[in-house]
């Protein structure tokens, strides 16, 4: 267990490192707002899903260019595994002539797997994603995301009703054409869980995107308020509370 921990933890370090050594592209402070409601699996069901929505501004709670809506079906193949498949539509616009019509139309399909590890106090997720990516201008992309996920309960050993945790992940996003490597996201975020249905999570986001001509990473404001359905007479699995995108 103590390797397992220990290694967890060397690729956290690793991960938040190649995050935040990049330079800014847009120095305004952006928001993210998301919405989202989970009907999860547990002790007695094996399907599940989720529907979320989900905008972001280019300042403050100002200059609003992008939407999306989506949501999934999962699946728990054993205890700590569960997978999903999911399906969503994004909206950009060029927030500095919002007037226009959208830059770009997407409607995405996607194939995940999540695999939880509970190391007493410590609790890590593995997200595994493939993507495939139809732009109504551009056409058809494929594109390859991980994500480690670390949650780390502050006045309760499970994030149970009313508790406090930090919650800290990173996610690098590949695609199948040169130069492979897209995108790099860092959180940093300070969550609550309310009741056992009412959780909300707020802290800094960090996008860096990269492409063969411009780079650059752009910090926001990442609010997720999310609203999970808790099954009658059943006893829920114990959950890493983390952000569905």
């Amino acid at each position: 267990m103590l390797k397992n921990t220990l290694s967890g933890l060397l690729s956290i370090l690793i991960l938040i490192f190649c995050s935040v050594n990049v330079k800014a592209q847009n120095s305004k402070t952006g928001t993210w707002g998301i919405v989202t409601v989970v009907l999860p699996g547990d002790s007695a069901h094996k399907w599940g899903g989720y529907i979320e929505l989900q905008t972001r501004t280019n300042t403050l709670f100002n200059e609003a260019f992008y939407y999306e809506v989506k949501g999934g079906i999962s699946y728990d193949i054993a205890k700590n595994y569960t997978a999903l498949i999911g399906t969503g539509r994004y909206i950009t616009y060029d927030y500095e002539n919002l007037d226009e019509p959208p830059t770009a139309l997407e409607t995405r399909l996607w194939e995940q797997l999540t695999v939880n590890q509970f190391l007493d106090r410590i609790k890590i997720e593995h997200r595994y994603r493939v993507e495939q990516r139809f732009f109504e201008k551009t056409g058809y992309r494929n594109r390859f995301r991980y994500r480690l996920n670390l949650a780390i309960p502050l006045n309760h050993r499970k994030v149970d009703p009313k508790t406090w945790y930090v919650a800290v992940f990173d996610e690098v996003f590949f695609n199948n054409k040169a130069p492979h490597f897209e995108r790099n996201r860092f959180s940093l975020a300070l969550g609550y869980q309310f009741t056992k249905a009412l959780n909300v999570q707020a802290g800094w986001m960090n996008q860096y995107n990269y492409n063969l001509t411009s780079a650059g990473a752009k910090n926001n404001l990442a609010i997720n308020v999310q609203y999970r359905f808790n099954r009658k007479n059943v006893k829920p699995r114990e959950h890493i509370p983390s952000i569905h995108d």
